[in-house]
């Protein structure tokens, strides 16, 4: 009889606040930490990302009051695992942010090597965040439903890595420049020129310009111009697309200027989560792509 086998994705994967059909309980949560003003926070339900990009926008001195963000509590990330040994699982698939992002990936991977005597556990590098960090562990719950083994349910997972994007906008550089993403001449630059860049994730997980353009507005077309062509000649069946943002001020343009390139979401909008979204600031609007894989398309 195989042993029985338990999902669990970071906090930022935004399971919780995305749409109420993913509510699930084959699917845990382990917490990343934020601190704000002065007081820490464990990601979840008591942090609304609405209220806190708001706070965001409107508090004074944003350079004074950045926000931070820490790795879960391992201790309490020991006690997860105990509980569900306790219940009877023996093996573990963690779908983790980005260690382009962090350190969680690491530490995660670090408090694993203390339970092989006891449990299999697999720490997935996500490689990106959000709501697709959240689809990687959906789609892993599912395929564990339907019995598939864990090597192949890995291979999968890297199948979609290696094909799904994140594509943002920035409309304001203060926090990118406050958290020291952009230093020196290239923010002094990049303020007073007004540049604005698409960002997306690396291969390697990290979050680089993929393109950089004078404006809000054009770097909106550049992102419907890239995004088109990801997509390419798919059918809406194998991907799914949705709107990713921080705060509503670029979103509403952006759905205007994409139906200039027939561009059409297939999925509800997802915020991000205040942890993965907070160095960006209130600002962010841009697409995840999630491809689904087609019955003719190789797995490797």
């Amino acid at each position: 009889m195989a042993d029985k086998r338990f999902v669990l994705v970071t906090s930022t994967g935004c399971i919780e606040w995305a749409p109420a059909r993913y509510k699930r309980d084959d699917i845990g949560i382990i917490r990343v930490r934020l601190t704000f003003k002065g007081v820490e926070y464990e990601e979840g339900p008591q942090l609304d990302p609405v209220k806190f990009y708001q706070e965001q926008e409107t508090i004074e001195n944003p350079k004074d009051n950045l926000p931070s963000t820490a790795i879960p509590n391992m201790e309490k990330v020991r006690k997860q695992f105990d509980e569900l040994y306790e219940k009877g699982y023996r093996e573990l698939i963690i779908i983790a942010i980005s260690s382009g992002l962090g350190g969680t990936y690491n530490a995660l991977r670090l408090v694993s090597e203390d339970y092989e005597s006891k449990m299999k556990i697999t720490v997935i590098d996500s490689r990106i965040t959000a709501f697709n960090e959240g689809l990687l562990a959906i789609k892993a719950a599912d395929l564990v439903k339907q019995g598939v083994p864990t090597e192949q349910i890995v291979k999968e997972i890297e199948w979609i890595k290696a094909r799904q994007e994140f594509l943002g906008v920035d409309g304001k550089l203060d926090y990118l420049i406050y958290n020291g993403r952009l230093k020196g001449g290239k923010a002094f630059m990049g303020k007073m020129l007004n540049i604005c860049p698409v960002i997306h994730f690396s291969p390697e997980g990290e979050v680089v310009p993929l393109a950089s353009v004078r404006t809000q507005t054009k770097a909106l077309h550049k992102t419907c111009e890239i995004i088109k062509k990801i997509i390419g000649d798919r059918a809406p069946k194998d991907y799914i697309l949705f709107h990713v943002y921080t705060g509503p001020s670029a979103i509403s343009e952006l759905r205007d200027i994409e139906k200039e390139y027939g561009i059409e979401c297939n999925h509800e909008d997802v915020i991000m989560s205040p942890v993965s979204g907070c160095h960006n600031g209130p600002w962010l609007a841009g697409y995840e792509f999630f491809p689904l894989r087609r019955a003719d398309e190789p797995l490797e």
